[in-house]
C-alpha cells in the first residue's frame, strides 16, 4: 500500500534528524578535543579560537534544528514518529556536553585577558579595570557578563522570565538585543527576601553583591524600553511589598557602554536617589 505524503514527509524529518544526530556524534567530540587545546598556562592560537567559536556555533544550530523537528513530529506528525529514546538522551548530553565545554572555554580566555591585563598593570603601575569586574564578585558571574554581550546575537532561551514579567520567550533576530545591569539596595532584610523571591531565566545573573546590595544582569533578546524595565522592577517591588528599596538600572548594548567612571557614578546616583525608587542611569 503506497504510503501518503504525510508520512513521507515524516520520513524526511525523521532522516533529517538522524543526520544531524550522526554529524553531532563527530563534532561533538571534535569540540571537546579543541576545548582541551585551550589552558591558562599555554598561549592558544587565534585560529583555534576561531574554529572553536564557529563549531559551537555549528552544534547550537543543529540542536536547534533537532529540537524543532521533533516538536513537528511529536505534534502534526504524531501518527508517524517513532521516538528513539536513546538517540534522545544522546541528543540532550551533546547540549550538556557543549554547554558545560563553551562555558570553561570563555572563563579560561578571561583568566588569560585577566592575567594579561595584569602583567600590564605591573609594568605600568596602573589600578585594577574591567567593569564586568567591579560589578559582579563572582568569577563565574563576570564570564557570563562578558559572554553574554559578546555573543548577543547567539543566544536563545527557554525558561520563563524574571520578576513574574510578560518578556516573551521567542527570539527576534533582527531586533535590538541589550543587557540590564541592576543594582537594589536597602535594609539587609529586605534584600534576604528580595534575593529570595526574583526568579531567572537563562543567561540572566543575579548576586549579593554586599550585605545591603543585589547587584544583577538580565539579557534581553528582543527590543524593550527603559521605562518598561522601570515599571516592570516598580510592580515587582510594589507587589512584594520592598516599597523601600532603591533599584537603579543600566542598559548596556556594546562594550563602549561600560566604559570609564561608570561604577563610582552609580554608586553616587543610589546614593542620591529616595527610598523605593527605581531609576534608570543613562550612558
Amino acid at each position: 500500500m503506497p504510503k501518503d505524503a504525510m508520512q513521507r514527509y515524516a520520513e524526511s524529518l525523521e532522516k533529517t534528524v538522524q543526520h544531524n544526530y550522526n554529524y553531532l556524534k563527530e563534532a561533538v567530540e571534535d569540540f571537546r578535543g579543541l576545548c582541551l587545546l585551550v589552558t591558562p598556562e599555554r598561549s592558544t592560537p587565534q585560529d583555534i579560537i576561531v574554529d572553536i567559536r564557529e563549531l559551537h556555533k555549528e552544534i547550537r544550530t543543529r540542536l536547534t534544528e533537532i529540537k524543532a523537528i521533533q516538536q513537528l513530529l511529536q505534534g502534526k506528525y504524531r501518527q508517524y514518529y517513532h521516538r528513539d529514546s536513546l538517540r534522545d538522551k544522546e541528543i540532550m548530553e551533546f547540549g550538556f556536553l557543549t554547554k558545560n565545554l563553551y562555558s570553561k572555554f570563555e572563563y579560561i580566555l578571561l583568566q588569560k585577558q585577566a592575567m594579561a591585563r595584569r602583567k600590564e598593570e605591573e609594568v605600568s603601575g596602573a589600578g585594577p579595570r574591567g567593569f564586568p569586574c567591579q560589578w559582579f564578585r563572582s568569577r563565574d558571574h563576570q564570564v557570563i557578563f562578558v559572554r553574554n554581550l559578546r555573543i548577543l546575537d547567539e543566544l536563545d532561551y527557554e525558561r520563563p522570565g524574571p520578576l513574574g514579567g510578560e518578556e516573551r520567550r521567542e527570539v527576534i533576530q533582527d531586533k535590538v538585543r541589550f543587557l540590564t545591569l541592576f543594582s537594589i539596595k536597602g535594609e539587609a532584610g529586605s534584600i534576604d527576601a528580595i534575593y529570595s523571591k526574583i526568579q531567572l531565566r537563562e543567561h540572566d545573573v543575579i548576586e549579593r553583591y554586599a550585605k545591603d546590595e543585589l547587584h544583577g544582569l538580565i539579557t534581553h533578546l528582543r527590543e524593550a524600553i527603559p521605562l518598561e524595565m522601570e515599571k516592570l522592577f516598580g510592580r515587582f517591588m510594589e507587589r512584594e511589598g520592598f516599597t523601600k528599596l532603591k533599584c537603579l538600572l543600566l542598559r548596556v548594548q556594546s562594550p563602549r557602554d561600560i566604559e570609564g567612571d561608570l561604577m563610582i557614578r552609580m554608586k553616587k546616583i543610589m546614593e542620591e536617589m529616595a527610598e523605593g525608587e527605581v531609576r534608570t542611569v543613562s550612558v
